[in-house]
């Protein structure tokens, strides 16, 4: 999957963007045919934008046309530290449910020593990480990490990778072809009866 550079033009005007305009992207995944899409739309347009998927995440900044002529024709892989760095912009605004996901993405990229922690905004609302590669420093808002973080961040990465519906029900088909149907799951630990 890739993760395309911002439009220069709104989704739902067609209207060219200026700088310094405040422009809300979407992240899609389309309902036609399962892609993952970017949407850029003007701020002021967004309620006439109709969604044609499920909204992975949403962020608003403003644009900036020499960061797409940089390098026209890259497109970024989409990965967890794309997608981290996107979204910890200190130009983007996240909503609640976005602000749940980085600070996820943050966690994953942390174990993975691809970003470090570097303490706490004086007010003690962010945590500050230091991206590995590029130096860049981004806040992450804190969060309480208990399980219902962990379920509402799991509906959100189930539109990147899939419902956990299509892997239950993939992992019932390879279940009953492997001839193990009757075995107990992995989990699950009998009493001993010594």
């Amino acid at each position: 999957m890739n993760l395309p550079a911002m439009a220069t033009t709104c989704f739902v005007t067609g209207n060219e963007f200026v700088e310094d305009e405040r422009v809300v992207s979407h992240l899609v995944r389309q309902a036609s045919d399962g892609e993952i899409v970017r949407l850029d739309v003007k701020e002021e347009s967004e309620p006439e934008f109709e969604t044609p998927g499920r909204v992975v995440c949403r962020w608003t900044h403003p644009f900036k046309p020499k960061l797409l002529q940089e390098n026209p024709e890259r497109d970024l892989k989409l990965t967890a530290e794309t997608l981290f760095l996107t979204l910890a912009d200190p130009n983007a605004e996240l909503s609640p449910d976005d602000s749940r996901l980085v600070q996820f993405l943050a966690l994953m990229l942390e174990r993975k020593r691809m970003i470090k922690p570097r303490g706490r905004t004086a007010d003690g609302a962010k945590d500050i990480y230091e991206h590995r590669g590029s130096k860049t420093r981004c806040e992450v808002p804190v969060g309480e990490l208990n399980p219902a973080f962990f379920i509402a961040v799991q509906e959100q990465l189930s539109v990147l990778v899939g419902s956990p519906d299509e892997a239950s029900e993939g992992a019932s088909v390879s279940e009953s072809t492997d001839g193990n149907a009757n075995s107990a799951p992995v989990s699950a630990v009998e009493p001993r009866t010594d």
